[in-house]
Parts: C-alpha cells; structure tokens; sequence
C-alpha cells in the first residue's frame, strides 16, 4: 500500500495555490478596482497560512499571515491596491516559495521583504503577530443571524462543521442550533452525506470579515447567509421572528394562524387566482426544483482528483504494450485464418483503441496552464528593461501532452525573453515608427492534425537578415556566396554560440537561449519555423506532436527492413515506375500536380545490396513548407507504433527518433522526418551545384 505524504501533499497544493495568486496580483495591478481579484488574493493567502500552519510549516504560515493582514485592509478598504504593493506582493510570493521548497534554509530575505511590505501598506501589515485579533468595528459587540448549509458531500471530502461552530464560538456568545427536517428516514439514509443546515445567532466584537474566514474553505457549493439583527431591546414573540428571518411572510403567517390549509387552496377559494393558475405555478416550482437538482448532480459529476505522473507514465507504458501484445494477436490470426480468432482480435483491437484514446487523453493538459506562468516572466523583464510590454495570450485551451508541456518551459522562456530583450523596441524608437509606446507578446496555440503549433510572436523592429548573414559568414556557418531563402537563413539562430549582440549582458549575448529551444524542440520530435518582416516583427512556430507515447504511423520497406514514418508528416503515396527512376537519375525530382518535389532514395542511404521492386513506391512527406519523397520498395500499411527511445550508443544517429516492435516481435525503426526533408533538400541543393 502506497504511503501519502502530507508534506508532499502540502506542496502540490501550495503551487496550485501560487499560480493562482500570482493571476491574481497580475490581474489587480491592470485592474485595480476589481474587488473579486482582491478575494482571490485574500483567500489563497489565508489557505496557505492554515494549512502551513497544519502541517508544520510555521515560518511560511507567519509569513502568509503578514501579507494576508496587508489585504484585508485592502478589503477594508484603508489602503488601495497599487503597483507597488501588487510589486510587494509578488516578492513575498517569491520568498513563500522559497520558504516551501527550502524549509531549512535561511535566505534572510524575509525581514527585507516585510521592511517593503511595511512601507507600502502600513505597520499594521507587518506588526501583528501571528494569532493577533483583527481589531473590532469600534462600535461594540454586533448580533449576527448565521444560516449555513454545507455541501452535502463537505464531511466525505474531510470538513467537519462542528469545528467551524467551534470557532463560531470562539468569536463571542453564540447560540446554535441544527435543523434536522431534511434528514431521511434510516433505512434510506446516504452516510456519506450531510443533511443538516444550521442556525447560529453570534453576538461578538470582531468585525464581518472574521465571520466570512471561517468558511472560506468550504464556500464552493455551500449556502451561507450572514444578518446583522437590529439591536432592538425586550422579546420578540415566535411569529415576528419567522418574518424578519424571511421563514414566512407576514400575510402567510397571518393565514396559517387563521386556518391550516394549504396556500393554493386559500387562495382559489378566496378567489383571488383560479385553479388553473395554481396548478400552472406548482408546475414551474417542480420544473424548477428538477433543474436544480439537475444542476447539481451535473456539478457533483465533474469531480477531480490528483494522480502522481509517474502513475499516468506507467499507465501509458502498459497501454503500449498492450497494443503490442494486440498487434501480435492480428498477425497470428490472419496466419491461421481462424474466424473466431479473427473476429477475437478486431474486438480486442477496438478495446485496445479505445483505452489508448482514454489514456492519451488523461493525459492531456490545456496550454494555458504553460501560458499563465510567463505572464510573471514578462511583468518582470518589462520592468527591468524600462519597457513597456502587454503579453496577450490565444488558444490558451489547446491541449497537449503533459510530458511536453513540461520540457516546453525552458524554450518558451528564451523565446520571450528574446522578444522582449532583443525584438521590442523603447517607446522613444516605437513612438518614432508610429507604433504604440506598448510592445505585445502573443502567445498561441492550435491544433493542425496530429501536431499542435505553438506560436511566440511579438511586434518588434524584426530579424536583421544582413547583420544574421554577416555574422554567420563570419563564424563559418554558411559559404559567403550561399543562396538562401529568409525561412533556411533565420534557422542560423539556433546555432550553438550564434549571437548578434554586440555585448553580454544578464539576458543575452552568449548564444545558447536559441541553441536550447532548437535542441528541446528537436527532442521532441519537432521542429522549428522562423519568420519575420522588418520594421514589424518576429513570429516563431513551434511544430510539436500531440503525444510523445504512441503514435499513428505508415509502415514501409526497404530492402530487407522495415520502417514507420509518422502519419502526421505523410502527404500522399504516388508510384515510381523504372522508366521514371531511369529517367530521374541525377535529377531527383517528381513533377506532383505541377510542383517540383525532390526526393531521396532510401535504399541509397541505407546501402541495400538486394535489387529493387519493380514498382518502387514515393511516400511524400513534409515538414513545415517544405516537401520531399521518400523512394521505398513497399508500403505495407498503417501501423500504431509505440516509441521506444534509442539507446545512448545509437545517440548521434540523426535519420532516426526512435523505434518501435511490431507483432511479430522485430524491431522497426522510426523515420524523423524533419531531419530527412532537411537531408533531401540540402542533397538536391548540392547538385544543382555541381
């Protein structure tokens, strides 16, 4: 049995918990009036001084507690949410997570970061103590009428309401009272749920928004209603109660003393509406209780949970080799053209399928989840660099695979900090070209088939094609008298060491940003576009898979062996007859509906000595806007190929990403595509040369 760490457990939640408050402050600084932004920040706050404070993490909970004091009095309405203290805010940020992901070191940044907090918001948010009470209206003790009902599933997923009566108690005198009259008989009974709402009259000093703290952890899906009782003097008879509390009308309750009958009825009887209407409005009360109730369960329905990756990675790893075991079964039940096992076979194929779309699917997560965290990134180097920058962000829903999105961090990264440091220029430069003083980052992503493109574009002076070329000729990267498009020129950024700053500084100017998005992006099986128009700005396309586990993929021969070229770069199968391979020789190029299309011979390549079939067929395949055909002896079929990584002796061998077992239990290896259209045009490149 799996042990849970509450510490780690703590964590997870904590980041969760950052992100959300980092929106937050980022959302408050451009919107500064908005009071639900200032909850958030207050909520997420008050969340992790609690649970800092539950789980052992006391330095954080004191911390937590001297920025959520700094926001209640934004509440309150005593100091107004500014730029600086939105910048206070994000540094205490930084040390929280700090103080959660190194408990035991001693940063000394805390006191500094309070010594700032201080300035901006007043000693009261640095001053009080941990356990300090709020102070009070100033206006005496208050009655509150409290009616609460939880969610019914509150005490399953771990809440207990008499710890919250408990602290109801704690705030003054306090009467409470639970109301029973939804409870099911026993024998009906659901344990897991509650179906009591309770009544609390709470005189205290302390002020409204200490009432509001006790429940705001459990607020989602539960009823609360909080009344300031008039302070009026003597005893109030049972009726008038039940009016004021809005139980019952005055005129209702003048009724029901008068004759116990039901309402509708009175009122037919008095005739002051007809039957017909009565029954009308019982029909819209019932309609309107099934849509509630429908509302719910819909709502009860979406429920989450938090798996570790490392689960969902072994979850994936056993699908893999069940489509495996699956493809095996197909080749032995076509050999032994058995019906039953044939029919046996496609059920499990299907099945197979199906879980592999479900599984895939588990993992998939919304880019936005990516976006969102450059959103600090991009606050941060507007202000270090004296530049005014709005980041804007499309597609944000776009799913992709975990495992990607995880390793797309650091690429991402650079190419802001690019754009922003080298792309965008100072207002004084943009007002001069008729742009606005705010540069844009826009970030982007959609589906394109089996790939997602993912696009960093900003609006900037562009990429200078000549200082690129000068400096690439320069360090030897291309021969001085090279015709190159813009699209094959731009790809000399991501060159190790290549820069064409003129200085190191903190963010640029030592060529490796661009050489690690190329390398990630390359790992990833995908690849990289550059495009740019001067004087208006710079756009980066990310071409990635959907998934780096299993993918859809067209098996071939040649020769002897086989190979799988992924079905997401496959354009269309043509044929090649000897007469044209004859008649290609040193021209390698197909005329395809009026296009040139290059292509390569695989058996060429890969040096097969067996004679070629005679009907060679051209797989056309394409990576970006550019195309080539590869020439193999058989096109077998479509295959579901699950990855295997090569291993560290078969690192440097670039025409392959990785290999795959077919049902018969050999081994097939995996095209990269990208490299091998590069491969191509390069080949062609050079003989035209010669």
């Amino acid at each position: 049995m799996t042990m849970i760490d509450p510490a780690a457990t703590f964590r997870s939640e904590a980041q969760d918990l950052f992100e959300e408050l980092e929106r937050a402050l980022l959302d408050l600084e451009a919107a500064p009036d908005r009071r639900d932004l200032v909850d958030t920040a207050f909520r997420a706050l008050h969340t992790l001084k609690g649970s800092g404070s539950m789980f052992g993490y006391d330095r954080v909970a004191a911390f937590a507690h001297h920025l959520e004091t700094a926001f209640d009095r934004v509440r309150k309405g005593e100091i107004p949410p500014d730029r600086e203290l939105v910048a206070a805010a994000l540094s205490a940020q930084d040390c929280l997570r700090r103080l959660i992901e190194q408990p035991d070191r001693d940063s000394g940044d805390e006191a500094g970061i309070l010594a700032r907090l201080e300035a901006v918001a007043g000693p009261a948010a640095a001053g009080v103590g941990m356990g300090a009470a709020p102070s009070g209206g100033g206006e005496g003790p208050v009655t509150y009428r409290i009616r609460f009902r939880l969610a019914p599933d509150a005490v399953a997923m771990g809440n207990n309401p008499l710890l919250m009566l408990d602290e109801l108690r704690s705030l003054g005198s306090c009467t409470a009272v639970a109301i029973d009259d939804d409870v099911p008989p026993l024998e009906i009974i659901d344990p897991t749920q509650l179906h009591l709402r309770w009544d609390v009259v709470l005189t205290t000093e302390r002020p409204h928004s200490v009432i509001d703290d006790v429940f705001i952890f459990v607020r989602d899906g539960m009823e609360l209603e909080v009344t300031r009782i008039d302070g009026e003097a003597g005893p109030r008879r049972l009726g008038e109660i039940l009016v004021e509390r809005g139980d019952v009308s005055l005129a209702a309750l003048e009724g029901a003393l008068a004759r116990q009958e039901p309402l509708g009825r009175i009122l037919v009887k008095e005739g002051v509406v007809s039957e017909e209407v009565v029954v009308a409005a019982l029909a819209e009360q019932q309609h309107l209780r099934q849509e509630a109730e429908a509302t719910r369960t819909a709502a009860k329905e979406q429920v989450t949970i938090r798996v570790a990756a490392d689960r969902l990675d072994g979850l994936m790893d056993r699908v893999g080799e069940l489509v495996i075991a699956q493809a095996r079964l197909k080749q032995l039940a076509n050999a032994l053209d058995d019906a039953a096992m044939k029919s046996a076979a496609e059920e499990i194929e299907r099945l197979a399928s199906d879980l592999r779309e479900t599984t895939m699917g588990i993992r998939m997560v919304p880019i936005g989840t990516l976006f969102g965290r450059f959103r600090r990134l991009v606050h941060d180097l507007a202000r270090d660099l004296g530049k005014e920058v709005r980041l804007s962000t499309a597609g944000e829903e776009t799913e992709l695979d975990k495992t990607v999105i995880e390793r797309l961090a650091d690429p991402m990264i650079h190419l802001i900090r690019n754009a922003i440091d080298h792309g965008l220029e100072d207002a004084a430069i943009r007002g001069g070209a008729g742009k606005t003083a705010e540069g844009e980052i826009l970030l982007s992503a959609v589906h394109s088939g089996a790939q997602v493109l993912i696009r960093v574009r900003d609006d900037g002076r562009g990429l200078d094609r000549a200082r690129i070329r000068a400096k690439a000729e320069e360090q030897g990267l291309i021969a001085p008298d090279a015709k190159l498009s813009d699209a094959e020129l731009f790809q000399v950024i991501f060159h190790p060491g290549f820069s064409t700053a003129n200085g190191v500084t903190s963010l640029s100017g030592r060529g490796v940003g661009m050489d690690v998005v190329k390398r990630t992006i390359d790992g990833l099986r995908g690849n990289v576009e550059v495009a740019s128009t001067p004087g208006r700005g710079t756009e980066i396309t990310l071409r990635l898979p959907l998934t780096l586990a299993i993918i859809d993929g067209l098996l071939v021969r040649v020769g002897k062996g086989q190979y799988v070229i992924p079905l997401s770069a496959v354009e269309e199968c043509v044929e090649l007859t000897v007469e044209e391979d004859l008649r290609h020789t040193g021209r390698n190029f197909l005329n395809i509906r009026g296009d040139l299309v290059p292509f390569v011979r695989l058996r060429e390549t890969f040096r097969s000595t067996l004679p070629a079939d005679r009907y060679q067929k051209v797989v056309v395949v394409s990576a970006g806007e550019r195309r080539v055909g590869l020439v193999v002896d058989q096109v077998i079929g479509d295959h579901q190929t699950v990855i295997k990584s090569l291993s560290q002796l078969h690192a440097d061998v670039e025409s392959f990403s990785g290999a795959t077992i077919l049902g018969d239990g050999t081994v097939a290896l995996i095209f990269d595509v990208g490299h091998l259209v590069a491969q191509g045009q390069t080949t062609e490149v050079q003989r035209q040369a010669s």
